[in-house]
C-alpha cells in the first residue's frame, strides 16, 4: 500500500531515538500520519517544521497502519514568517486547528487550496491575511459541519441590516429582531455582511471587526471542540487572540477594550 502527496506539516512528535511522527495535511488524502526515519538527524530537520509545503511519499503493509513518510522540501513557510510574530501565530493556530479539528485520512481539496492562499498570504499580504483568516475559519466550520448561515436573518427572513448571528443557531439576526437579545448574541462585522462585503475595502476594516470576526468563529470552533474533543485545549488560537489584542491595543485602546468579548 503506497501513494505520493503534496501536504503541511502540521505537527511532529519524536519517537524512540531517532525518528518522529509527522501530522501531515496533503491536497488528496486529507490529515495522514506516517513515521519518518532519521526525521531527528540534521537533514531532515529544517525540513520537518510545521506549516511547511513538502512532498510524501507514503507506505505500509496494510493500509490500517501507521506507515512511513519519505520527506522533500516544497515550500518552507515556517522560515519566511520568523520576523513577522502575528502571522507567525496565526499560521500555528492555523495548523494546531487542522490537526485537532479534521477526521484522519479524509480529503478536502477545497480547504487544502484556501489554506495553501492563507499561506501565501501571511507572507506578504500585512493588511488582507486576517479576513483570509477569519473566512478560512469559516470555511474550516463548513468543512466539519458547524458552517454558518448568514445569508438571512433567522426569526424574520429578511436579507438586511444582519447585524448578529445566533450562538445556538449559527444564523444571521438582523438588527430589529436582534435588539431585545443583544448582549446575548454575537457580532457580524460588516466585511462578512451579505449586502454589504462587496463595499468594504479590504484595508479599510477596523480593528474592531477583526477582533468581532475572530470571536465570531472562535465560539463555533469552541463548541465543536467541547463536544467532539473535549480534553483538548486550543492554546495556539488563545496565543493568537492574545497577540492580535495586544497589536489593535495600540492603535484604538478604548473601542478594543468594549469589543473585547473576554
Amino acid at each position: 500500500m503506497n501513494w505520493n502527496d503534496t501536504g503541511l506539516i502540521l505537527s511532529v512528535r519524536k519517537h524512540g531515538e531517532n525518528s518522529v511522527i509527522l501530522h501531515a495535511f496533503t491536497r488528496d488524502h486529507g490529515r495522514s500520519a506516517g513515521l519518518v526515519r532519521g526525521g531527528v538527524g540534521r537533514r531532515l530537520r529544517g525540513i520537518l517544521q510545521p506549516g511547511n509545503e513538502v512532498d510524501l511519499a507514503w507506505r505500509s503493509r496494510l493500509a490500517e497502519q501507521l506507515g512511513s513518510f519519505t520527506v522533500e522540501a516544497r515550500k518552507s513557510y515556517s522560515s519566511a514568517l520568523f520576523d513577522a510574530p502575528l502571522a507567525l501565530a496565526a499560521s500555528s493556530s492555523a495548523l494546531a486547528l487542522l490537526d485537532i479539528a479534521l477526521p484522519e485520512r479524509e480529503p478536502h481539496l477545497m480547504l487544502y487550496e484556501a489554506t495553501l492562499l492563507l499561506f501565501q498570504s501571511l507572507e506578504t499580504e500585512t493588511h488582507i491575511w486576517p479576513l483570509l483568516l477569519i473566512r478560512w475559519e469559516l470555511g474550516l466550520l463548513a468543512e466539519i459541519g458547524y458552517g454558518l448561515d448568514l445569508s438571512q436573518c433567522a426569526s424574520t427572513g429578511t436579507t438586511e441590516d444582519l447585524v448578529y448571528v445566533s450562538p445556538k443557531s449559527g444564523r444571521a439576526v438582523s438588527a430589529a429582531a436582534g435588539r431585545p437579545y443583544h448582549d446575548k448574541l454575537l457580532k457580524l462585522p460588516a466585511f462578512l455582511q451579505e449586502q454589504r462585503k462587496e463595499t468594504v475595502a479590504e484595508n479599510e476594516v477596523p480593528p474592531e471587526d477583526i477582533l468581532d470576526g475572530l470571536a465570531l468563529t472562535g465560539y463555533f470552533i469552541e463548541k465543536f471542540v467541547a463536544e467532539h474533543r473535549p480534553n483538548v485545549h486550543l492554546a495556539a488560537r488563545e496565543r493568537l487572540m492574545s497577540a492580535f489584542r495586544r497589536r489593535y491595543s495600540q492603535l484604538v485602546p478604548e473601542k478594543i477594550s468594549e469589543s473585547d468579548p473576554h
